[in-house]
């Protein structure tokens, strides 16, 4: 096989074998829904609620999205992005290198700062944000930190595999990037998450023995239920699965346990053990690795050789962010299909689909959750179905099984 043919080949079976994956195991059609209505399970205070705090949030925090792509992007993708490298006057490539992948961050941060600070008020002032001004800057800062971390090792892993096989550094590279998706994903629950909250074991007690037997009746091994320190952040309820093997853990949040009842509990939980019973984070993890590839293969197609120049470090940082940022529709996609699944499993275990719908209206209510955004904003950046989607579910899932839930709205 020719140099110049392998990355081409490689590339194709790499993104034929990504779509395979995904069109085979995302669970595309559950059940039939109605048409969601908000109008059905919502007031019109809490409609004009949610309304007036998007109103007041999205201006500012689409503009930090934008600002946070495009900066990176205006300087990768023009000269400006070597002369930097530049001025560092750094003999050794592998000390420039993470100082202005660091540097480039930093600076994003703080371009962002202004407008992250109002959306941050703006969630302040309807009460869904609890923590001081410190806590936020300290979050951010570690945020920055671990992305700096991350896109360094990408960036010095690339540069010296280019630099020893001027030609085929692309195979090793796609493998080893494959591995650290993989890891990283392995080691999230342990490595990252404690840098932002505190988890402990629920406490011994009715409730903690109530998920424990749910779990059992799911078929799902858990050994414990960790309790997150969320209200130190937010208001907002929710709950998550991470990891997988070893460190796979189901987490809670404190302000759930305390303002959700018991019953609202129970599903979010059951929705949770969904997500285990499937390997929802495995599969996840797959497509990652796949994806992560077929970036690499990709970027072989694009600079080639030119890989091994440090100096275009910040085109590759803007190659990254171009990449992730037309990914991000189709990742959503896929997982509202998962998170789709899990409110079916959820509404399977319990067989409680007026709780369900209940649920999911208090959810969205305290997190204000967007009830109809709009179509390149659900396409962007919904990662779950909205409120209303997820309560037509609940809804014909009832009529289904001969438990027919009416509109909370009279």
């Amino acid at each position: 096989m020719s140099d110049r043919r392998a990355p081409w080949i490689a590339g194709l079976l790499v993104a034929a074998a990504l779509v395979v994956v995904i069109v085979t195991t995302t669970p595309w059609h559950l059940i039939d829904l109605p048409k969601p209505d908000p109008a059905l399970d919502f007031t019109s205070a809490e409609i004009d609620r949610q309304q007036r705090f998007r109103h007041a949030l999205l201006p500012w925090s689409t503009t930090s999205w934008v600002l946070s792509v495009v900066v990176p992007l205006a300087i990768g993708f023009s000269p400006l992005g070597k002369r930097l490298y530049d001025v560092l006057r750094l003999r050794r490539w592998w000390l420039a290198v993470p100082v202005l992948v660091a540097a480039l961050g930093l600076l994003t941060s703080v371009i962002t700062l202004p407008t992250d600070a109002l959306a941050e008020q703006v969630t302040r002032d309807y009460g869904l944000s609890t923590e001081s001004w410190g806590l936020w800057l300290r979050d951010r800062a570690v945020n920055w930190l671990l992305m700096s971390v991350a896109l360094i090792a990408i960036a010095l892993g690339l540069i010296a595999l280019a630099k020893k096989w001027r030609t085929w550094w692309w195979a090793p590279a796609a493998i080893a990037g494959a591995v650290l998706v993989l890891g990283v994903s392995f080691a999230y629950p342990v490595l990252v998450e404690p840098r932002f909250n505190d988890f402990t074991s629920m406490a011994p007690g009715a409730q903690r023995d109530a998920f424990m037997q749910l779990a059992r009746e799911d078929g799902v091994p858990v050994k414990d239920v960790l309790v997150a320190d969320a209200s130190k952040r937010t208001t907002a309820l929710n709950a998550y699965v991470s990891g997988f093997g070893s460190t796979r853990r189901l987490v809670v949040y404190d302000t759930l346990l305390n303002d959700a009842t018991p019953a609202q509990v129970r599903l979010v939980v059951a929705h949770e053990l969904g997500h285990a019973a499937e390997d929802d984070v495995l599969h996840g993890t797959l497509i990652g690795t796949l994806g992560a590839a077929f970036a690499v293969v990709l970027l072989r197609l694009l600079l080639g050789a030119r890989m091994a120049d440090p100096r275009r470090t910040a085109l590759l940082l803007a190659l990254i962010v171009s990449g992730t940022t037309l990914a991000a529709p189709v990742q959503n996609l896929v997982s509202r299909k998962i998170e789709a699944r899990a409110d079916y499993h959820s509404l399977r275990l319990t067989n409680d689909p007026k709780d369900f719908v209940e649920m999911q209206h208090a959810l969205s209510v305290t997190n204000i959750s967007g009830l109809e955004p709009s179509a390149w904003r659900y396409w962007m950046f919904a990662s779950h179905p909205t409120p209303p989607e997820r309560i037509a579910m609940g809804r014909a899932w009832g009529t289904e099984h001969g438990d027919p839930v009416p509109p909370l709205v009279k």
